[in-house]
């Protein structure tokens, strides 16, 4: 049995579920979010819980029962709570700023970069080099920040780019003189 996948998901009382289908409806103060299903496993509300439960040990089945329930989990706590990321922005010169919603970025192109947000995300900028990305769905907050990392990842030498704030840039010693 896995080990994620037995523990029972506990419900708010701010939150409504709906188990309906090939899809679960997770309404919450922050929004609504669609789970998927996956074959082979069944989800059961009990007295403020929910479990997920797999129809066999077939190997397909073991994967799809901890994944869904971990899907279900990050959904109840997206609708909650939401999810953030924090990328910090590094180097001479290098800033952003927020225009409207998006982001300007200037990372050493000779071009600004705009980044537009995807639906149910936001941006803020407490200063010139941090970007926080919020939003309920913990995959797009996740891909957006990968995104604008993407931009100008951090390199090696001197770490200028855009990084995670709690990521650790390895750093190369450069040449021997």
């Amino acid at each position: 049995m896995s080990r994620i996948g037995k523990a029972p998901v506990e419900v708010p009382d701010t939150v409504e579920i709906d188990v309906s289908g090939p899809e679960i409806r997770v309404r919450g103060p922050k929004g609504e979010l669609l789970v998927p299903v996956g074959r082979g496993v069944e989800v059961k509300q009990e007295d403020g819980n929910i479990v997920v439960e797999r129809a066999s040990d077939a190997p397909e089945h073991r994967a799809m029962h901890g994944l869904t329930r971990s899907l279900v989990q990050n959904a109840v706590t997206g609708v909650t709570d939401g999810f953030t990321k924090t990328l910090v922005i590094q180097g001479v010169g290098y800033r952003g700023a927020l225009q409207g919603a998006d982001i300007n970025l200037q990372v050493g192109y000779s071009h600004p970069v705009t980044i537009n947000p995807r639906e149910g995300i936001d941006f803020e900028m407490p200063n010139a080099t941090t970007i926080v990305v919020r939003g309920i769905d913990k995959q797009r907050v996740g891909q957006v920040a990968a995104e604008i990392r993407k931009v100008r990842p951090p390199e090696p030498y001197k770490g200028k780019g855009i990084r995670y704030s709690d990521e650790q840039i390895r750093r190369k010693v450069g040449k021997a003189g």
